[in-house]
């Protein structure tokens, strides 16, 4: 059924109040704004072996990745500063490597905050451990508020972002000490902050590879582009869905 397109999501793992027992999850907002668009989520937790993974990478429409800890220096070639935060290393292993299965598969991908830097660590680039410290002429990017709209985003004119937009000035929230440093093979940045930081970038030439710096998830019920961001990623993912058949019959 290609109506609704199932969309991996990566877990995190957090230690469970009193007992300390880890759960597998992931925050309401990124599945909420999935099923809105018409999608069918699904957590993936880590630890599945590699042959796990590439055989659920052949049942995916989609792959979302969503915000959350630090990935570790060590995945673009350094060492961790002391302002680096918490790392969750059997997040970045199940990430890094589902986005590299998604990237060869021409899997529909968006990412979100973490995701975005996820994305561009697995093609191969390189990150800002912290804002503050390594550009300390940055607007103040990790904001407490989810929803409070800090600064503003211009989009290139000419980039699939816009066109799916249909805007080049974005208002956005801000919750990340981290950002792009250096892109990957293919990357193109096309979103930037006031102050010069990476805000949204794209892999031209794939069905959708897209990923925005910003929190989305927590705008949809009061912004319009917003929910147009979640309704292109979904429709990409179904149009994947409905030539799964027919790429898996020529290839019989």
């Amino acid at each position: 059924m290609t109506d609704a397109p199932v969309i991996g999501i990566p877990c995190c793992s957090v230690a469970r109040p009193g007992s300390g027992r880890i759960l597998y999850g992931g925050y309401q907002t990124y599945i909420e704004a999935l099923i809105a668009a018409g999608a069918t989520p699904l957590l993936i937790p880590p630890g599945l072996s590699a042959e796990a993974l590439e055989a659920l990478c052949g049942r995916l429409d989609g792959l979302l990745l969503a915000g959350g800890a630090d990935i570790d220096p060590v995945r673009y070639g350094e060492e961790r500063a002391p302002y680096c935060g918490e790392i969750e290393a059997e997040r970045d292993e199940l990430e890094l490597a589902l986005t590299r299965l998604a990237l060869d598969r021409d899997l529909p991908i968006f990412g979100i905050c973490r995701g975005m830097q996820t994305l561009n660590v697995a093609a191969g680039g390189a990150l800002y451990q912290d804002i503050a410290a390594q550009r300390p002429n940055a607007l103040a990017h990790q904001q407490s508020e989810r929803k409070l709209l800090a600064h503003h985003v211009l989009i290139e004119r000419d980039s699939r972002l816009r066109a799916l937009l249909g805007a080049d000035d974005l208002e956005v929230n801000s919750l990340h000490h981290q950002s792009v440093s250096q892109p990957g093979a293919g990357v193109r940045i096309v979103g930037w902050a006031p102050d010069g930081v990476a805000e949204a970038m794209e892999l031209p030439g794939r069905r959708f590879a897209i990923a925005v710096q910003y929190h989305p998830e927590e705008l949809v019920e009061t912004d319009a582009l917003s929910r147009r961001l979640f309704a292109a990623f979904a429709q990409a993912c179904r149009e994947r869905a409905a030539d799964a058949p027919q790429r898996e019959t020529s290839h019989a």
